[in-house]
């Protein structure tokens, strides 16, 4: 297989034990051009039997590759580093032609996706474990971490090159074997990973892809040699999952939903502020789980902040991913955009203000595609659905405050805890805001406060569910268990064992 193999395929297979596999049964899916609405592929479908499969290619090659030193898999990862980097352009055409987003979008995605892997390339020094020579009576103590096993990641369509990054990359490094279920809805750079991965000198069966829907995620869940389960989604199926996966004894991250509010005090740079929200929230067609979906406006800056906003909305160009000058593409299907269409009306009549409706926004030459314009709400409250929906599309909506500790109420009080970001040339309020915010990820003056790879991203409360980020040292955490050692050589004057409890020192 190789990137043009993977971009001409039209029944886009399994990856199983190194090599395209075309599954178990005859279920596929549609994979659509969101810019044209047609069908370009279809996808197979797994079954039990597909995932029965990948798990054992996977825990066929894991006694092997964990005995490898984390030196020659960080040697891999290297390699794998490489490769990514020089198809980066395939990466990116791949990820627009099945998602929609720009191929500027798509670029930026990879890179994110590339610096997790250059994370991974370190993983000898993070998995050094803590040595306490001579405690007493002859005996030295120390850590160390283990590989967990056959580990697998249930990722989103939003994106299909970057979550997967932040997954397998650590988990192969730190001596798992790894079963990827990527989105039906975009499929095919989950291929291209596979095929670099064994180009980079990843063993067959370490990395394997299992196409499919919540058969294959069910199938999963319950797969008794399945160790651990990472997924980015929704918070309901987060949620479920989570359930599912500790039920069968598995250790679980599951990063769920998002209701990202971006908070503009009177001091911030309005010109600033706006053009991070217009960024912020109708970057991707909004599909990202840290888009911003609510401007809260404090006190006076309301009204000159939403001018500034609608200036930029209106001048954003709405069209195929793959026009040089396009902004915003494509919604994924047009279930999604029927979907976030749907959330506007609802707006509407509960009350809110509609500044901007993106339902008449698709210029001419995109009736066909999955399109939908920038959408603006003012005077939206708290009780209103498009609030409390997280509507993943290109809709924003701006809460009206006083102050700012109604501002910092209004986001605690939210379900959602995800990122957040506050807007202000004042030290004290940025001080305050980070001491007192109760959610995740938080950004002063960054609309989108992402942690890079040597960092670790998550959200709290209704966000994420289980321990553990994802990636960074709290990755290498999840993808391993802790063991501690005491080892004593005894020699001629070595005290005798007895039946009390063992002292040291």
């Amino acid at each position: 297989m190789n990137p043009q193999y993977v971009q001409a395929n039209r029944m886009i297979p399994h990856w199983i034990a190194g090599r395209a596999d075309g599954g178990s049964n005859s279920r596929h899916g549609e994979v659509f051009d969101p810019a044209r609405g047609v069908v370009t592929r279809h996808v197979v479908l797994g079954d039990g039997a597909d995932v029965g499969r990948a798990v054992a290619a996977a825990a066929a090659a894991l006694p092997p590759w964990q005995a490898l030193s984390p030196a020659r898999r960080a040697r891999v990862m290297f390699k794998f580093r490489e490769l990514a980097e020089r198809h980066a352009g395939d990466f990116a055409r791949l990820i627009t032609a099945e998602h929609g987003k720009t191929l500027a979008d798509a670029r930026g995605e990879v890179q994110r996706g590339i610096e997790v892997v250059e994370f991974a390339c370190g993983i000898p020094q993070l998995l050094k474990g803590q040595h306490s020579p001579a405690i007493g009576g002859g005996i030295d103590h120390w850590s160390q971490r283990q590989a967990l096993g056959v580990v697998a990641g249930i990722t989103p369509f939003n994106f299909p090159f970057m979550v997967p990054m932040w997954m397998a990359p650590l988990a192969l490094a730190c001596g798992n074997t790894f079963v990827l279920k990527p989105s039906e809805r975009d499929p095919s750079p989950a291929l291209l990973i596979a095929e670099l991965l064994r180009e980079a000198g990843l063993p067959d069966g370490c990395f394997n892809v299992v196409q499919g829907d919540k058969e294959a995620v069910d199938a999963l869940l319950d797969h008794p040699e399945v160790q651990a389960v990472s997924f980015v989604g929704s918070t309901p199926v987060a949620q479920s999952i989570q359930t599912s996966g500790v039920r069968h004894g598995k250790r679980v991250q599951a990063l769920g939903g998002a209701k990202n509010h971006l908070v503009v005090m009177p001091d911030a740079d309005l010109d600033d502020a706006a053009a991070a929200l217009a960024g912020a929230a109708y970057g991707s067609a909004g599909e990202r789980c840290m888009a911003v979906s609510v401007a809260v406006a404090v006190g006076a800056c309301a009204e000159p902040l939403i001018e500034r906003l609608l200036a930029r909305a209106t001048q954003l160009k709405v069209g195929a991913g793959t026009a040089p000058d396009t902004d915003m593409g494509p919604l994924v299907t047009a279930a999604a955009r029927e979907r976030v269409k749907g959330h506007i009306a609802a707006g509407q009549r509960e009350g809110a203000r509609l500044l901007l409706d993106g339902r008449e926004g698709v210029p001419d030459g995109c009736r066909d595609g999955f399109f939908l314009g920038p959408t603006l709400f003012d005077h939206v409250t708290p009780d209103m659905s498009v609030y409390q929906t997280e509507i993943f599309g290109p809709v924003l909506c701006v809460v009206r405050v006083p102050d700012f500790a109604a501002a910092v109420e209004l986001v605690n009080r939210n379900r959602y805890a995800n990122g957040v970001a506050c807007f202000t040339r004042d030290g004290g309020t940025a001080q305050a805001f980070v001491r007192r915010i109760d959610v995740g990820m938080v950004g002063i003056n960054v609309p989108i406060p992402v942690p890079m790879a040597w960092h670790s991203f998550g959200g709290w409360k209704a966000s994420l569910f289980g321990d553990h980020a994802i990636y960074g040292e709290e990755g290498v955490r999840f993808y391993t268990r802790y063991k501690t050692v005491m080892q004593r050589w005894p020699d001629a004057q070595a005290q005798a064992h007895g039946l009390s409890m063992p002292t040291h020192g």
